[in-house]
């Protein structure tokens, strides 16, 4: 009674989200193009949104998104210039289809719906969520689940039209950074990163509490094996779009790579450490008799500034001062660092983490990077698989084997590439068909979905046909089992006239008697003859 009474107060109080874009649009400096186009996206998501929230389970509410949409227009837009392609405005882009320039919050993009909700998504987040601390992978894996979750953000407009559910994968910006997107959504859930992605206060260690998440839910080996992995396709990903990040690991490396040699010889790195110290105390010692004489603090002043550019000199001796007494601290943090490095057990640790570092940097030498991503991923997606049984188990109700059928069902028909779905990769066809050997059969031992025929393996054949099938609702699913001369067909049907027939492949020594329903007769496939409680 209490649900129905919310049902009715939230039609009454509904809010008319329209209204309100049109009040920030008559803040906005945008042309009428511009403006309509926004309105657009605006009643394609609110039509498309309840299809959308129902094929995915996982995911924010209507009024969250909208929300947040609004938001981030209202303070992340000053500027949305659209302009046409080959035309004179699009030359500044070169050969892309958009440009998002944070500083000025400013966007230019072709006049494309897709592109410029993407465009709105990436204009209102931070570079970095992840503490500099997490090396390298501070700027990669934020990379990752940004982008991730800006092609995320597009899909309720992307695929969904208010009556049907299609994908292209070619109008998804990065397949694979989609993938481990949603992998990662499904394991944990839309709203821990949606709070590590919106996240302002810096003091929060949101990479630990995902590993912590991971962990509690999936075990600590599963969760060590997914993050490494995730580290490892995070560089590579990088690697293979960020021009820059390539050049600065290769800088990065060499670095490394001198450090190693340099601290290979424990003698030989202690002394050398030491002669350092010497060198440093005594730069400390000049800077200090330079401060507190004023014509050696003169000489420096002049000796400084011949060598500088106009642009670069400095103003005045006082300036000169303050510089000298940052210098002073700089040396006397590298000194502390060297005494610390000096303890055998810091020592030993320093070590650890360089060869860890250099094991990551090493990936930049990776000559075929695409090869390599696809490697990793299929890592990822076994160990995403694993876990996902692991969720399956503790399916308790009807109502959360459902919500699992219905993910498990958006996760097979996810694109792995340009050309196939997940669930068409050789390299995983075992472990989906295994999950999906135990999705049916703890819908039959929870009286979710009926058996339709005596035999498991048969059974399993028809049922499993529901993993792959575009139509929004479940739970609406009729089927029929057809003969036609020698070969068995399964129709599929919905309340919306959606209709699929497939053929049964290795059924010619199948007979009637096998069947639990009978040939030609349309069916309820979910709970037929008994009224269906989700809560149950």
């Amino acid at each position: 009674m209490q649900k129905k009474t919310d049902k009715i107060l939230e039609k009454i109080v509904k809010k008319n989200y329209n209204n309100e874009l049109e009040e920030i649009l008559e803040k906005k400096p945008f042309d009428e193009n511009t403006k309509s186009n926004l309105l657009s996206i605006l009643y394609k998501i609110e039509t498309a949104y309840k299809d959308y929230e129902k094929v995915k389970q996982n995911v924010e509410t209507k009024e969250e998104f909208i929300e947040k949409l609004l938001k981030d227009i209202k303070n992340n837009c000053d500027t949305i210039k659209l302009v046409r392609p080959n035309s004179e405005e699009s030359k500044i882009m070169k050969d892309k289809t958009f440009l998002v320039e944070k500083k000025i919050k400013k966007i230019i993009c072709y006049p494309i719906e897709r592109k410029i909700l993407y465009c709105i998504e990436k204009i209102s987040k931070q570079d970095k969520i992840i503490k500099d601390k997490y090396f390298l992978i501070n700027k990669t894996l934020s990379d990752l689940i940004n982008v991730g979750n800006n092609i995320n953000t597009v899909e309720p407009l992307r695929d969904f039209n208010g009556y049907s559910w299609t994908t292209i994968s070619r109008e998804i910006e990065s397949v694979t950074h989609n993938l481990i997107y949603q992998n990662l959504r499904i394991l944990v859930g839309y709203k821990l990163l949606n709070n590590w992605i919106t996240n302002d206060e810096y003091i929060i260690d949101y990479m630990e509490l995902f590993q912590n998440k991971l962990e509690e839910e999936y075990g600590k080996e599963n969760k060590s094996i997914l993050v490494e992995n995730l580290k490892i396709v995070s560089i590579l990903l990088d690697i293979k779009y960020d021009t820059k990040i390539k050049k600065k690991m290769l800088e990065t490396k060499e670095k490394v790579e001198k450090e190693l040699e340099y601290i290979k010889d424990n003698k030989e790195f202690i002394q050398n450490v030491t002669t350092k110290k010497i060198e440093i105390t005594k730069q400390i010692k000049k800077i200090d008799e330079t401060i507190n004489n004023k014509e050696l603090l003169q000489e420096e002043y002049t000796k400084r500034n011949e060598k500088l550019t106009l642009e670069e000199k400095i103003f005045s001796i006082r300036i000169l001062a303050k510089m000298l007494e940052k210098e002073r601290e700089e040396y006397i943090e590298k000194i502390e660092k060297s005494n610390e490095l000096l303890k055998p057990k810091n020592f030993v640790k320093y070590k650890r983490e360089l060869k860890e570092k250099y094991k990551y940097l090493k990936l930049v030498e990776i000559k075929d990077i695409q090869k390599e991503i696809n490697k990793i991923t299929i890592k990822i997606q076994k160990e995403f698989l694993k876990c996902y049984k692991i969720k399956l188990e503790k399916a308790k109700t009807k109502h959360e084997l459902l919500k699992i059928i219905y993910e498990f069902r958006y996760y097979n028909l996810l694109p792995f590439d340009y050309e196939k779905s997940i669930y068409q990769i050789r390299d995983l066809e075992k472990d989906i068909q295994e999950l999906k050997k135990e999705i049916i059969l703890k819908a039959h031992d929870l009286k979710l979905i009926d058996k339709v025929s005596k035999k498991e393996d048969l059974d399993h054949l028809i049922i499993q046909n529901i993993f792959t099938l575009r139509t929004i609702s479940l739970e609406e699913l009729y089927i029929k089992i057809t003969k036609e001369k020698d070969k068995f067909y399964l129709q599929i049907f919905d309340e919306n006239a959606y209709e699929e027939k497939i053929e049964l492949e290795n059924m010619q020594n199948i007979t009637k008697k096998d069947l639990e329903i009978k040939l030609n007769k349309k069916i309820k496939l979910f709970q037929r003859g008994r009224s269906f409680n989700p809560e149950n």
